[in-house]
């Protein structure tokens, strides 16, 4: 079930008709990555920042791994010993994000690439050039550079030359809460007042359509029901992964207690809005609206996640794009044995390069083929799965999966009949798919679909096993993620109405909005353009700003 606090915006004639309980030049509506450098960016210039976060802050960033897509030549590069340029990065981003944004808009936000990365340590966030050695979805705690796309993969590397552009935050575990405590941490330091367990659920704006301000509804600090809130929030994370209808009901209790228990707060925004909530994953029926296919994955985010903010931009006339976009992650590395076997569809025909990151075969999986995966591994490939996900080799959440699918979902045939029969395949089908590619192991073609020669593995021994990793499979839930949002300009993040105009004194930033990583998903992809995102809305702010002080004779104001 959706549940939907927005409502339509309060019309006034002008800002001196309500009276304000609080003020600043940037008001921040979430507080995680896009949120709080927006915040540290707009605070550097001299603004002072108000941020409000429905929950307790971090967002998405904090849950997750911490990686930050740079290139262009990074200190951690040089140290591994890779030479990177802006140009590469360029060439090959152009690839994975297609229309999403202007080619002018992607070639700026490369070459700022190695500025962004020194720009976040100088916020407290370490990164070092320790390489993984193999291809992998997260790398352990002992490496923190990593290929975190489809950069080394032959078909990427004919028109761009490769390196490893997953620059992963260092600390323990999924270092995205490192990552984001850097950046509350510097936001405090630089006079930002966060007020937490604050929902906005309507923007003010005057007759001229310009956004003055929010009002927001935050639970009274030290109630009972704040605490109660504080408890549901982390239960409901913390089960997400293992029973998300849990966690829907304990997020279904989190916002009748907002609803029931929270106080009115108006704030003026002297100068902008900055919408930065999130993207929508968790809101069915916005979901069902644009990307119904998408229903049956894993939502992956926060509970903030809901869609708020831009729901907040539509309610007074924003335009969305690429509310289609959704990433669902297919990764099936580790175990490195799997990405050598081959996938098929529900005809028994190979559609893929098994070799690819997780969320291009999950795009081609869902888009292309129906939501069907099926893989085909030999005896051997499975035994190696098996060693290749012991204790102490791989993460729990990447041994979990392969160990109970290899035990529980895995049909067995000692001949290619009888494993078609057991998986409900065409038979011939199957024999030509797995002729084809035992062929290109041999070396005796080439790989259809540009497979590594060292990532080949002939098949052509039984017994045969057959692992079913369709989007729907409960045994290996498909994580997904919204994509699309708010159109905004991208010189300045300004939100955009369907003429294309700018919507006056409001912004949107991260995954609330259009950028970089509204097309196809690359790890680190999607930080990097929250920091990339807010920075620009946040100095765009301040020209305003600085625009408005010059012409009224003011000065500054670090309040």
């Amino acid at each position: 079930m959706t549940l939907q606090a927005v409502q339509a915006p309060l019309r006034v004639d002008s800002a001196e008709q309500l009276q304000w309980q609080q003020r600043a030049d940037l008001v921040v509506v979430g507080f995680g990555g896009a949120g709080a450098c927006a915040a540290i960016e707009a605070a550097s210039r001299g603004l002072s920042v108000l941020a409000l976060e429905r929950f307790a802050g971090g967002g998405a960033t904090a849950l997750s791994g911490g990686v930050v897509y740079a290139g262009g030549g990074t200190p951690q590069q040089l140290q591994a010993g890779y030479t990177d340029s802006s140009e590469a990065m360029f060439e090959y981003l152009r690839k994975e994000v297609g229309d999403a944004v202007s080619e002018q808009a992607l070639r700026t936000f490369c070459d700022a690439s190695l500025e962004q990365l020194a720009w976040l340590e100088r916020q407290g966030a370490v990164f070092e050039g320790s390489m993984a050695p193999h291809k992998t979805s997260y790398p352990s705690d002992s490496y923190y550079l990593y290929y975190s796309g489809n950069e080394a993969v032959p078909a990427y590397a004919v028109n761009a030359a490769p390196a490893p552009r997953g620059h992963r935050t260092k600390g323990t575990g999924m270092s995205g809460s490192a990552l984001f405590r850097a950046l509350a941490d510097s936001a405090r330091r630089r006079g930002v007042r966060v007020r937490t367990q604050c929902e906005v659920r309507r923007l003010v704006v005057d007759r001229e359509g310009q956004v003055l301000g929010v009002e927001a509804w935050q639970l009274p600090a030290g109630s009972r029901a704040a605490r109660q809130h504080a408890r549901l929030t982390r239960w409901a994370a913390a089960v997400h992964m293992y029973a998300p209808a849990v966690s829907a009901r304990l997020r279904a209790r989190m916002h009748r207690i907002e609803q029931q228990h929270a106080l009115p707060l108006l704030v003026r925004a002297d100068h902008g809005v900055l919408l930065a909530s999130g993207g929508f994953v968790f809101n069915r029926r916005l979901l069902g609206e644009h990307a119904p296919r998408y229903l049956a994955g894993l939502p992956l985010g926060s509970s903030g996640c809901d869609g708020s903010g831009i729901e907040l931009g539509r309610s007074v006339g924003a335009s969305l794009g690429r509310m289609d976009k959704v990433s669902a992650w297919r990764f099936i590395n580790p175990p490195m044995a799997w990405a050598k076997g081959l996938i098929v569809n529900a005809r028994g025909e190979r559609y893929c390069n098994e070799e690819l990151y997780g969320a291009t075969l999950g795009h081609a999986m869902v888009e292309e083929q129906d939501g069907r995966a099926l893989l085909i591994l030999d005896r051997s490939l499975r035994n190696q799965a098996l060693q290749q996900v012991g204790p102490g080799k791989v993460w729990s959440f990447q041994r979990l999966p392969v160990l109970l699918n290899l035990l529980f979902n895995c049909r067995r045939g000692n001949t290619l009949e009888q494993l078609a029969q057991r998986c409900r395949l065409p038979v011939e089908a199957l024999r030509r798919s797995i002729d084809a590619y035992n062929r290109a192991a041999r070396g005796e073609l080439a790989d259809p679909h540009g497979k590594s020669a060292s990532m080949l593995h002939d098949l052509g021994q039984g017994p045969w096993y057959c692992l079913d990793l369709s989007y729907d499979s409960r045994l290996y839930p498909c994580p997904t993620l919204t994509l699309g949002g708010l159109r905004v300009c991208e010189q300045s993040g300004q939100v955009l109405d369907p003429q294309g105009q700018t919507i006056a004194g409001l912004y949107a930033a991260g995954r609330c909005a259009v950028g970089v990583a509204s097309n196809l998903y690359v790890s680190g992809l999607s930080l990097a353009d929250c920091v990339f995102s807010g920075r620009r809305a946040a100095a765009h702010v301040a020209g305003v700003a600085a625009s408005h002080r010059a012409q009224q004779g003011e000065q500054p104001c670090n309040v």
